[in-house]
């Protein structure tokens, strides 16, 4: 079970840190659909560190906290294959980036890059950002799981 906590808090932890590192140290804003991943990975996070101060729901949560790191690994693949033209993506998508920061409005509207769900901005070994976040949470979130149904039973 401690194993199963570690990962429920260090995979949701990680993806996180990569995402804001990519966006303040690599100068690559999030999109809309970059922002749902990042939600799932903060619910399962949350959950994390509740199932950290319970004992007796502890199961429980981290079931839920590899359901939301699963979560965000599925829009990662949507988001994926919307960046590589597989299907379209369910909403328009494109947002200023920086967009409610303080100060003037229309000001960080007109001077703020378009961000787009559809272009990815960077990619590894021909896989997109939204894709390795497919890989990496889906593996985490399965594992996860699979540790939580081999502790052991009372």
């Amino acid at each position: 079970m401690r194993l199963a906590q570690y990962l429920a808090l260090a995979a949701p932890a990680l993806a996180l840190a990569g995402a804001y590192l990519s966006q303040y140290a690599g100068g690559l804003p999030p999109c809309e659909m970059c922002w749902w991943q990042r939600y799932a990975h903060l619910a399962a996070l949350a959950l994390a560190l509740v199932a950290l101060l319970v004992g007796r729901l502890r199961a429980g949560l981290l079931a839920l906290a590899a359901l939301a790191i699963c979560v965000s690994g599925v829009i990662g693949a949507f988001h994926a294959g919307v960046e590589y033209g597989w299907w379209q993506g369910i909403t328009t998508c494109a947002q200023p980036a920086g967009f409610g920061a303080g100060g003037d409005p229309l000001a960080a509207i007109m001077n703020a890059p378009l961000v787009r769900c559809d272009v990815a901005p960077w990619s590894l070994a021909g896989i997109s950002l939204a894709g390795w976040n497919a890989l990496y949470s889906m593996l985490a979130g399965l594992a996860l799981f699979r540790l939580l149904g081999l502790r052991e039973r009372p």
